[in-house]
């Protein structure tokens, strides 16, 4: 009698092209550290450089969620199909479920950039978010100085909505924040 085989491959959310946007698993760490600990790559972010400890965390809170009751937190990684190599990370979470709005965020690997991927899984989280999860609104932010994080929102069809000032308290000091978003009517349009 045959040994039953177990998946390598943890279930995908949603496909594009060339990624797949896939639940984490415990065996990403190394890879997910990668990115996570290099400071170039969170200087916009309000978390980071990620300890090996501090990104352990993150994929077991990923994992965690994956058991909600309502589900509504969607962190997941982003792997490049033909590879099945991480590249990075990005999530839809429902921020306002009476309300039907939730928001996204991503991050990439350094050696990632400038090649779509930013863009590509952006828009993936859009159709995911839309279609499946049935949200009305959808948001996103970024600070001021990414101006790469805002072309991708631009890209997808999200609308600029203002300038938060002082909204984020990162390392002591105040940070503003753009603020992006689409509605569902809009997201039809552009696609």
């Amino acid at each position: 009698m045959k040994k039953k085989e177990r998946p390598t491959k943890a279930p995908f959310i949603a496909q594009t092209v060339r990624l797949e946007l896939r639940e984490f698993q415990k065996t990403d760490l190394m890879q997910v550290h990668k990115y996570a600990s290099d400071p170039q790559v969170v200087r916009f972010m309000s978390w980071g450089p990620n300890t090996k400890e501090e990104t352990s965390k993150f994929i077991q809170r990923s994992i965690s969620h994956q058991k909600e009751k309502p589900r509504v937190n969607y962190s997941l990684a982003i792997v490049l199909r033909d590879k099945n190599e991480l590249i990075g990370a990005c999530g839809i979470y429902e921020s306002n479920v009476e309300n039907l709005e939730g928001w996204i965020g991503y991050c990439l690997n350094r050696q990632f950039w400038g090649q779509g991927y930013a863009t590509e899984t952006a828009q993936a989280l859009l159709d995911f978010g839309f279609a499946k999860l049935k949200l009305h609104r959808i948001f996103a932010t970024c600070d001021p100085a990414n101006t790469a994080s805002a072309h991708v929102m631009q890209k997808i069809g999200m609308q600029y909505e203002g300038h938060l000032r002082e909204n984020l308290n990162w390392k002591g000091s105040w940070r503003d924040s753009l603020l992006y978003a689409i509605i569902d009517r809009e997201w039809k349009t552009v696609k």
